[in-house]
């Protein structure tokens, strides 16, 4: 167990393996097979399928006979069931989970209850039950958390608890999970295979919530960390982050190598690689990319990853249907999940289907609940793109005066992150912006003094625009001091001299 924590894996299966033989030497079979189990979970989680089984069916077959009723049965029950959920028979995997819970229960073994109440959880997540599957993870932890548990143990349960919180969007519980394997990893310097999973969840975060320069940090010293040893799932994650990152600063030439070590470690590098391209301006591959990789998920959490950069791909494509298909889909699954994130997620990318078909005041709604949903779990990138969009569809509407002030927030946003495309976008729709209305007047106001000029009393004018009768008597007191006029007679002939009617 030493070795493994320390990253000395070859070491460590020899280790079990040797405690292996000396256990059947002196006729402990059980202990023999524990031995086993230990050894195939080290491969397993490196990746070895088939030396780890192997080496469980060697200890399945030490067990078979009836009178070894033991504690092992229940640990060789988990890889079971982990067979069971990668095949997709995830009621069969929660049975065989719940199985080796009894077992662990009956014998008083903290680690074997562990290990499979928070695998239960896992599964209840992936069969749509988030808040049971939630509960579970958390009651794991309290295991960690009472220092009940093997360090092996503590470090899958971290790791694993934290994934399933992301797997549901559920980014506060993971920040929690995050900053507790944080301490406990600082705590043993030479701890090896958790740190490096620690660094990556942390640079994830510190992304989200706007800590660029801190989160490359985190993904470089992962993907240093994971270099070091032998190859990890983990790895592959480290330097998608990383290329992220770069994507995001407009550093595109080390965000495509990023994206290719991670590839080349097993991570997906879509939808990264997608919106690189369409950073690119390469409309055509990042939208052939993001079809392929769409078309490719079946996993439901998969899927609600790839398909936020889908509309917004499919809109620079022109695609409107097929981007209006992908924010109903995100939608239904912001529904069932009910994740802040996610509920920002779908109400951002519904505002840009609303906006692309021409309904700007339908989208400014869906815009302000995106805003004020990533306001609240403090995204500030996400928050300012959607504050870039709420300016289109305010330039869209005629109020150029809030369309400008919606930029100039955004441009702030990005200078502080040092999100060098998003900037460059914005500078050039602040180029672009349409001209002022004669005498500094907002759209809004224009709309209201045309109104005005046609002889409409303010609850006339409030009727037609929908607004309040206080609100129409601000705009015209608004007119009248830019214009410099006292009356409506003098405002009419105003917009009459200026063509405004």
């Amino acid at each position: 167990m030493a070795a493994y924590l320390v990253g000395k894996d070859t070491d460590s299966a020899d280790a079990w393996t040797r405690a292996h033989q000396g256990f059947l030497s002196r006729g402990d079979v059980e202990r023999a097979a524990r031995c086993a189990f230990w050894l195939a979970f080290g491969l397993l989680n490196h990746g070895e399928r088939a030396r780890g089984g192997a080496w469980i069916a060697r200890a399945q077959r030490l067990l078979d006979d009836p009178q070894h009723d033991c504690v092992e049965q229940g640990y060789l029950l988990l890889p079971v069931a982990l067979e069971s959920l990668i095949k997709g028979d995830a009621a069969r995997a929660y049975a065989t989970f719940c199985q080796a819970a009894e077992i662990g229960d009956r014998f008083g073994d903290p680690d074997l209850i562990a290990l499979a109440r928070h695998s239960r959880g896992r599964v209840l997540i992936r069969m749509g039950e988030i808040r049971n599957g939630v509960t579970l993870l958390d009651e794991a932890m309290v295991a960690v958390e009472a220092g009940e548990l093997s360090p092996i143990v503590v470090g899958d349960v971290y790791c694993s608890v934290i994934e399933g919180c992301l797997e549901v969007f559920d980014f506060r519980r993971a920040q929690e999970w995050t900053t507790a394997l944080t301490h406990w990893c600082e705590s043993q310097p030479d701890l090896v295979p958790y740190s490096g999973q620690c660094l990556v969840r942390r640079a994830e975060i510190l992304q989200l919530h706007g800590v660029w320069p801190d989160a490359a940090e985190e993904a470089r010293r992962a993907c240093e960390r994971f270099l070091q040893g032998p190859d990890q799932p983990a790895t592959g994650a480290a330097f998608y982050q990383r290329a992220e990152l770069h994507r995001l600063r407009g550093e595109f030439g080390d965000a495509e190598e990023a994206y290719r070590q991670a590839s080349r470690h097993g991570r997906n590098p879509q939808p990264g690689l997608a919106q690189l391209r369409l950073a690119q301006n390469q409309i055509d591959a990042a939208a052939a990319a993001i079809r392929h990789a769409v078309d490719g998920a079946q996993n439901r959490t998969t899927r609600s990853r790839l398909l936020p950069a889908h509309v917004e791909i499919m809109l620079a494509a022109r695609d409107v249907h097929a981007a209006h298909v992908a924010a109903d889909e995100l939608a239904e699954i912001a529904r069932d999940l009910d994740a802040p994130l996610l509920h920002a997620v779908a109400a951002q990318a519904r505002g840009a289907v609303l906006l692309a078909e021409g309904d700007a005041r339908a989208a400014l709604t869906a815009f302000r609940q995106a805003w004020t949903a990533w306001q609240e779990i403090e995204v500030p990138y996400e928050a300012a793109r959607v504050r870039v969009l709420t300016g289109l569809a305010c330039r869209a509407l005629g109020d150029i005066d809030a369309a400008e002030m919606e930029i100039d927030a955004a441009r702030w946003v990005f200078q502080q992150l040092g999100a060098g495309p998003d900037l460059a976008r914005v500078e050039a729709l602040a180029r672009t912006a349409p001209p002022k209305a004669p005498g500094g007047l907002s759209a809004r106001e224009v709309q209201v003094l045309r109104l005005v000029a046609s002889g409409k009393t303010n609850r006339a004018i409030a009727a037609e625009l929908f607004i309040s009768e206080r609100t129409v008597e601000r705009h015209v007191s608004n007119i009248f001091i830019k214009l410099d006029v006292s009356s409506r007679a003098a405002a009419t002939a105003y917009a009459y001299e200026h063509q405004l009617v």
